[in-house]
């Protein structure tokens, strides 16, 4: 069970939720305190007729439009059909279970004076794996995620298609099927939504969209570090490396933390290995090449950024990112630090919802895991270069000419390499204009967050290939035995893909690594 209070969600909980591995999700009894406060206060503001934007106001350019008290359900009905505007691919399963939660957790910090019901209807979705059909593209990162967030409000109130699980059946495993939204609700025993004074406005206006995406790719990236460090001892070991660079020594006299973390846990991988062994005389090699040698200061460096960018996602997860905010009285010490400064039961007009914290970020994260497949790559071309080697069969295969081994497997790797450059220009430098120019800077968050998902998707994939090739690599070099570390994942890669003796379809021996580098076995047995 994960009981959400605004403050103290993780990571690690998102994961969980989003991959369907948690659905026992709860507001805690603090939490409903703080919400009921919120919206006492919202109703007392309603009744006496009290100008707040988007509660008694229109939106935006209408904010200088009054609504009628008679009108204001109808005020956020409609916020949510108007701003249903999104278009392109659907959001996937995993980002959407993630929105949800994390609009619920925002909602439960208490400052956003909605209901506690509305906040349920969110929980009951992921309960019963109800997912809003969310188009992926129409965000501009401020004000809020508002209309992928749009999407995901009005479907809780019936309206709009969701997609369910249909069980499996026969030899037909299971799948999920687009439905509408209130066919989905009435099938699950689940009340559509009505909404009250502000709770339009307090569903859609947050960063959850930018926001479930990163959280999700950090996940995945903080995966990534420990196998690009695999794939690099791998690709050590198969080139017959030195492994000076790694002396603990030359780590401290630049003590960047990453890099000294990198250089001590390469160190670890390849221990006891009869490889290094073998050549730590008469070699005539002084040095390696930096995608060697710089291992720990590149792949360090990635882990401080991942690390940065951390810190970022985990106080988005845990804020109120709405507008207005609703502080009720007494104030909860938890939000300001000195509450006795500020006026109590107040609704306070901000830009809380602007993504520049979390567009920054994202764009950082995404440069720094283009480095990650960038410096593999280059191991990779190492690795099938006969003249870069070290003596390795051209194309790790015995039989060149009539075999070509894993020639194009470098091509396709270097490809996903250079559509990260792409990928990796940041959305966050960029601004148009929205709202009658009344939001007159828009962060691009929700773009930084899906070119990083796309760089996340690229780099699995080139650190696949080189771990492919580099297994072969070591292949080569038997009898001799890599160290603990590689060894380990070695004969974990071989328990999938045979050596290569003739070809065969490489894309099927690279996806079989890929599924290998997604099960948390893969590192957790190293």
């Amino acid at each position: 069970m994960i009981l959400l209070d605004g403050n103290s969600l993780t990571i690690n909980d998102v994961a969980r939720v989003a991959r369907g591995e948690e659905k026992d999700v709860r507001i805690s009894d603090e939490a409903k305190a703080q919400i009921a406060r919120s919206r006492a206060l919202v109703d007392e503001w309603c009744e006496r007729g009290e100008v707040i934007y988007g509660v008694t106001t229109g939106f935006g350019e209408f904010a200088n439009v009054h609504i009628p008290h008679d009108e204001l359900r109808q005020l956020q009905q409609n916020l949510l059909r108007s701003h249903s505007a999104g278009v392109g691919e659907p959001l996937a399963d995993e980002v959407v279970r993630a929105m949800l939660l994390l609009r619920a957790n925002a909602l439960a910090k208490g400052c956003s004076g909605i209901r506690l019901v509305a906040i349920e209807q969110l929980l009951k979705f992921l309960a019963a794996d109800i997912l809003p059909v969310i188009p992926s593209r129409g965000s501009v990162g401020s004000s809020g995620d508002l209309a992928p967030l749009a999407h995901l409000a009005l479907a809780l109130t019936g309206e709009g298609f969701v997609t369910i699980s249909e069980p499996a059946h026969g030899t037909h495993p299971s799948h999920r099927t687009a439905v509408p939204a209130k066919e989905a609700l009435k099938n699950a025993n689940i009340e559509p939504l009505i909404l009250e004074a502000k709770e339009g406005l307090a569903l859609i206006n947050g960063t959850q969209m930018m926001t479930a995406i990163g959280a999700l790719a950090l996940h995945r990236a903080k995966q990534l570090a420990d196998i690009a460090d695999i794939a690099g001892a791998m690709s050590f070991e198969a080139l017959r490396a030195t492994d000076t660079a790694f002396d603990p020594r030359i780590h401290a006299a630049r003590p960047h933390i990453g890099q000294a973390f990198v250089a001590e846990r390469m160190l670890g991988l390849i221990a006891g290995s009869e490889i290094r062994q073998s050549h730590r005389t008469n070699d005539p090699r002084v040095q390696d090449a930096y995608s060697i040698r710089c291992i720990p200061q590149v792949h360090g460096a990635v882990r401080d950024t991942i690390e940065f960018v951390e810190k970022v996602l985990t106080i988005e997860i845990n804020s109120a990112t709405d507008n207005p905010l609703i502080i009720p009285d007494p104030q909860p010490s938890s939000l300001i630090p000195h509450p006795s400064s500020f006026p109590t039961g107040s609704h306070l007009e901000g830009g809380n919802f602007h993504g520049e914290p979390l567009a920054l970020a994202l764009d950082y994260l995404a440069i720094a895991l283009s480095e990650l497949a960038s410096i593999s790559e280059r191991r990779t071309e190492r690795l099938v270069n006969g003249a870069l080697s070290n003596g390795l069969p051209r194309f790790l295969t015995k039989h060149g000419g009539l075999n070509s081994g894993y020639m194009i497997a470098q091509y396709t790797a270097a490809a996903l390499v250079s559509e990260n450059k792409v990928l990796a220009h940041p959305a966050s430098v960029d601004s148009i204009p929205t709202s009658a120019n009344m939001e007159d800077h828009n962060s691009m968050g929700s773009i930084s967050a899906l070119k990083v998902r796309s760089v996340v998707k690229n780099v699995e994939t080139v650190l696949a290939i080189e771990l492919l090739c580099a297994a072969q690599g070591i292949d080569f070099l038997a009898p001799l035995k890599p160290g603990k570390g590689t060894g380990s994942a070695h004969k974990r890669i071989r328990q999938r893909v045979p050596h290569l003796d003739e070809d065969r379809n490489v894309s099927e021996d690279i996806a079989k690594v890929l599924e290998l580098t997604r099960e948390r076995e893969f590192l957790s047995k190293l």
